[in-house]
């Protein structure tokens, strides 16, 4: 799971991650030899289950990879480590639980530390608070029950100590989460936190990059200088990542700029065009149709799927539903050629190639459109 500790990934869900883990190991030994039955044991197969299998999944899958996903992490996270905290809480007379409760403690408080360290100008006071409070919750749970107080001052001094874990525990979180709800943000792939944050294994990232692309085939990545590409900034401090079909396609629509570059003459042809076809018209890639249909508010068939790399629909279906007058227009890009592009030998490319050779283009507003009626 290393990638879910470094970068990018570790600064937007890794922050009670470790926790979560040995939360797992103590909910197992709680249910101990319980009976098949044991509510503790079913609770950490069905939230443990989810961290793994989930963690396992983004750690290893490739292509297209964005922090944000992470977000699924979230529920199981939190799930473990409350359910392991009250079990641990409540048996916390045993030395046992208060060494687990203490470790889990020093355990988030140093991961924090290391976390907020990636940014050391953003709030550096904010790690030693974290951290100090850490290693003093975790003595107080270990040392209370060993000192000789009455019994008001050892329940204030328990209150106390569960503040410090509580603090410890969702400061830096928290820190993040007023940090990105207080600063303004664009585009259309998120990034919490002050730009530059990271840490972990894998070093911070340049500017809050927006996400990552692996080894799936026509994709590309972007970051840095500002662009036209589908995937839109990052988080308003960082650069505009690239369309993943790359250059001109009508995909740019939706980069942070929601439907502006839909023209006004194009959603009228749309409108009119509409009745009596299953879909008003076609565009490569989610990106391409996606602004089309909610400017125009009619059908309009996505090829190649969210990137344009999917084989859906095929040349010959496409032919089939042109054939059958299911689909009215096709549209390329803005500046003449056609939109997404889908790889050199694509599907989306051949049916673009199969448009191009047998429909004569227009122009409407500043986008080429071809009427696949022949009209």
């Amino acid at each position: 799971m290393q990638r879910l500790f470094g970068g990018e990934f570790g600064s937007q869900i890794a922050w009670l991650l470790p926790t979560a883990l040995l939360s797992l190991v103590v909910l197992v030994v709680a249910a101990g030899r319980a009976g098949r039955t044991d509510k503790t044991r079913a609770f950490a197969v069905l939230w443990g289950g989810w961290l793994v299998v989930t963690g396992l999944v983004f750690s290893y899958m490739q292509g297209i990879i964005h922090p944000y996903y992470m977000i699924a992490l979230a529920p199981a996270i939190a799930a473990l480590i409350g359910a392991a905290a009250s079990v641990l809480w409540r048996r916390r007379s045993e030395w046992l639980a208060r060494a687990a409760l203490a470790g889990g403690a020093l355990l988030t408080a140093g991961w924090s530390f290391s976390l907020l360290n990636a940014t050391p100008t953003w709030q550096p006071w904010l790690r030693w608070t974290v951290l100090i409070a850490g290693v003093i919750g975790a003595g107080l749970v270990l040392l209370l029950p060993e000192l000789q107080l009455h019994r008001t001052a050892l329940r204030r001094a328990g209150l106390f100590a569960g503040a410090l874990l509580a603090l410890t525990a969702l400061a830096g979180p928290a820190a993040y989460s007023v940090q990105t709800i207080s600063t303004a943000h664009s585009g259309a792939i998120p990034t919490a936190g002050p730009a530059g944050a990271g840490g972990g294994f894998g070093g911070g990232r340049p500017g809050g990059m927006g996400g990552r692309m692996g080894t799936s085939p026509g994709a590309t990545t972007g970051q840095g200088g500002t662009g036209t590409g589908g995937a839109g900034s990052t988080n308003g401090q960082g650069g505009t990542a690239t369309a993943p079909q790359g250059g001109g396609g009508i995909g740019r629509f939706l980069g942070g700029a929601g439907t502006s570059g839909v023209s006004s003459e194009l959603v009228t042809l749309l409108q009119q065009g509409a009745k009596g076809y299953t879909w008003a018209a076609a565009a490569v890639t989610a990106n391409g149709a996606a602004p089309l249909q909610i400017a125009s508010e009619v059908p309009v068939m996505a090829i190649g799927g969210f990137n344009g790399t999917d084989p859906a629909p095929s040349l010959a279906e496409f032919q089939e539903l042109v054939a059958q007058g299911k689909v009215h227009y096709f549209i390329g890009s803005g500046g003449g050629g056609m939109g997404g592009r889908g790889g050199s030998n694509g599907t989306s490319s051949e049916i673009s190639a199969w448009v191009t050779a047998n429909f004569q283009a227009q122009t409407v507003g500043s986008t080429t459109v071809y009427d696949l009626t022949g009209n």
